[in-house]
């Protein structure tokens, strides 16, 4: 009896593209497996391990609530001042952190974009999973203040995860135009710590935008204002109110930052490996 020929690998053309999205689902054990790899070494031999998380938000929420709060006297609404900043900086740690990891994941992962083939989108996409876990820490502090000063949110908080999903969005749109940028030109790794200082302190996350009322919906375009805005609705009771009208130009740049970010990153991924 004869054994039955073995399947046909079939090498065509442009078969990579035309099933990008379907291989992009069916490699997602590789998404979770890559992902899984960051989660473990990203405080693999450190004497503090995830406290590191803690420090820089503890240090700047000082900061911003003496400068802000002391300082030049910003109003806090019916919210404790470190509470107002803290809601701000929840939504800014996670942008800073996914951005981060997303711009650099693919100079990061060399070894494997230059020897095998997969959709090079779940390198970026992985490494969103460990900005999630210190967005996990930082809100175990927010929790902990709100405890202290007996500040409970209200049915707003079911609200929160779309606008934990909005930040991740910006910081995927974003972090997907640095990655491929990063690849064809290394100065970009320079460029990424300069844009995230310029763009603290170009949101309100040391004061309300409640307090730039005639600037309030040109400062909207920085996607950043309505995540942040939005956040602080969930979870500070209403306070500072939310304006549709603003949330809507953020929606839309997120939008627009996550579509092109897509369609530059697909039109550069062809040549990742021949120049990584």
């Amino acid at each position: 009896m004869e054994k039955p020929a073995p399947p046909e690998l079939v090498l065509a053309a442009g078969r990579a593209s035309r099933h990008y999205w379907a291989d992009l689902w069916r490699y997602r054990e590789l998404l979770g497996f890559l992902a899984w790899r960051d989660i473990k070494v990203r405080y693999k031999q450190t004497v503090l391990g995830v406290l590191w998380a803690l420090i820089q938000p503890a240090i700047t929420l000082a900061v911003f609530t003496f400068i802000f709060g002391k300082l030049a006297g910003m109003p806090a609404g019916n919210v404790p001042y470190p509470l107002l900043v803290l809601c701000g900086l929840l939504p800014w740690q996670l942008f800073s952190a996914a951005f981060t990891n997303a711009s650099g994941s693919l100079v990061a992962n060399t070894h494997l974009i230059s020897k095998v083939y997969f959709p090079r989108l779940i390198v970026p996409l992985s490494s969103i999973a460990v900005a999630l876990i210190d967005f996990l820490v930082v809100f175990i502090l927010l929790g902990g203040m709100c405890a202290w000063w007996q500040f409970v949110p209200d049915w707003r908080v079911l609200f929160l995860p779309l606008f934990i999903l909005l930040t991740l969005v910006i910081a995927l749109g974003t972090g997907l135009w640095l990655t491929a940028l990063t690849v064809q030109y290394r100065d970009f790794r320079f460029v990424v710590p300069f844009l995230l200082q310029v763009g603290l302190f170009l949101s309100p996350v040391g004061f309300s935008s409640t307090n730039l009322p005639s600037w309030r919906a040109l400062y909207s375009f920085n996607p950043m204002v309505g995540a942040i805005d939005g956040f602080r609705w969930c979870l500070l009771r209403g306070e500072p109110a939310l304006d549709p009208v603003n949330l809507g130009v953020s929606l839309a740049m997120a939008g627009l930052l996550l579509l092109s970010g897509l369609w530059y990153f697909r039109r550069t991924e062809r040549t990742f490996a021949d120049i990584i």
